[in-house]
């Protein structure tokens, strides 16, 4: 198992885009789990590592950062496809490429609500890596971003719409009582992900961004959605059921956040995830402290407003990642419930792979420490294509129409990132 990287706190400030742009054109396998540029509380870790799996045997508690050391002080990062947790559970899946990791060798550390920055790496490394750090070399200059064909769609607006028209069927038949229908829009060509991740981050900044590239894929974080965080033995879930697009002004922006705030269908579709989460976590978790720190709670991005619940839960002694995984993985907030039986039609309905869309990522720490994203607001860029997923949750009250501009809503901004722009008829002002 490997250790604990040596840590030290740097002098001054660094800017972490620096140190990203630097790193990341003299080295393969590079992270940066991204708090946001005007972040003001939380972390952000910029590295380099190598490909390598998270044991499943690791044992999970973690510090949190309470020793006054980064919460990440050496592990794994990466992801989780959504098809490795639908097949764990026992669902039809398509073949994906699989979950990607690499061990991190070599961090950066941004403590947003001190400036403090640490770095981390074996101790006969640590002088170099941090001369690295505090004066990187100038980026290698990045090509002008490519103009992209508009993106193809998986579905149409209508094909879409009869699909929530058979989850309603389905809804009412008592096989499912919640659905998370998904789709995919895919550009076709190469795109440079670094450009496509600073526009991404720009437009639409978020929590837990981040641009993740291990081996020729390479994934592209706006995610608003905490899946999983471990520290000091509590498990914590932040579900998101609910969204509403950003108003032209402040009357309207304010009508709509308090039009989903108060949404029955949205409510309800929040709350059944939230008991699904407090079942899934109650297989790993101590009898009795399982809590719901937080109900309908709305979070405004740049782009949406979200409807975020928060659930959590005291870890049993000599919990196992492997065994928080098949607890909780996929997430409820994208199967639906019940999640098997949701799972397996949802297979049947979408007609293709997630892929990493839907799936998790961020970081596993030496220590047992998690913090994990749900793959949301994200682009997925391979040799050939990118792509970015979308989807949302239906339930009997669903309206067929109100879905699919959801969709459009969320869909539309890593689109945007990657210079692409949305199927013509998905682009429709009826969808806005």
């Amino acid at each position: 198992m490997p250790e604990r990287l040596t840590a030290r706190v740097l002098p001054g400030s660094v800017d972490a885009a620096s140190v990203f742009l630097a790193l990341e054109s003299s080295a393969a396998d590079v992270f940066w789990l991204d708090a946001g540029a005007d972040a003001r509380d939380g972390w952000s870790f910029v590295g380099r590592g190598t490909p390598g799996e998270v044991p499943a045997d690791l044992l999970l508690g973690g510090e949190g950062g309470d020793d006054g050391l980064p919460p990440f002080g050496g592990g794994w990062i990466g992801w989780c496809e959504y098809e490795t947790g639908a097949r764990r559970a026992g669902a039809p899946a398509a073949d994906g490429s699989g979950d990607s990791w690499m061990r991190a060798t070599h961090v950066a550390a941004f403590d947003h609500a001190t400036g403090r920055v640490w770095v981390l790496s074996a101790a006969e490394e640590l002088d170099d890596w941090a001369a690295f750090v505090t004066a990187p070399p100038p980026a290698t200059a990045r090509p002008g971003a490519e103009s992209a064909p508009t993106a193809i769609a998986r579905h149409s607006p209508e094909e879409y719409a009869e699909l929530i028209e058979r989850c309603r069927d389905l809804i009412r038949a008592g096989i499912a009582y919640q659905l998370c229908l998904t789709t995919r829009f895919t550009v076709p060509g190469t795109h440079d992900a670094v450009s496509a991740y600073l526009r991404l981050r720009s437009a639409t900044p978020a929590h837990h961004g981040g641009f993740v590239r291990i081996g020729e894929r390479t994934l592209l974080s706006a995610s608003p959605e905490q899946f999983l965080h471990v520290a000091g033995g509590v498990v914590r879930t932040k579900p998101i059921k609910g969204t509403r697009p950003r108003g032209a002004d402040e009357e309207t922006d304010a009508a709509l956040a308090a039009e989903l705030r108060g949404d029955a269908k949205e409510r309800a579709e929040n709350v059944m995830i939230v008991d699904l989460m407090r079942n899934d976590l109650s297989r790993v978790c101590e009898p009795g402290s399982i809590r719901v720190d937080g109900l309908w709670v709305v979070e405004s991005y740049p782009a949406v407003h979200q409807l975020v619940s928060t659930v959590s839960g005291t870890l049993v002694a000599d919990t196992m990642l492997d065994h928080l995984l098949e607890a909780a993985f996929p997430a409820g907030s994208m199967t639906g419930a019940p999640k098997l039986s949701a799972m397996t039609r949802l297979h049947g309905l979408e007609g293709g792979p997630r892929g990493v869309y839907a799936g998790c990522f961020g970081f596993v720490g030496v220590d047992g420490a998690v913090d994990l994203a749900m793959v949301i607001r994200s682009i997925v860029i391979e040799p050939d294509a990118a792509w970015v997923g979308a989807g949302g949750g239906i339930t009997w009250g669903s309206v067929a129409a109100s879905e699919v501009a959801e969709v459009a809503t969320k869909a539309r901004a890593p689109l945007a990132a990657l210079g692409a722009g949305m199927p013509a008829l998905w682009a429709s002002d009826i969808l806005n």
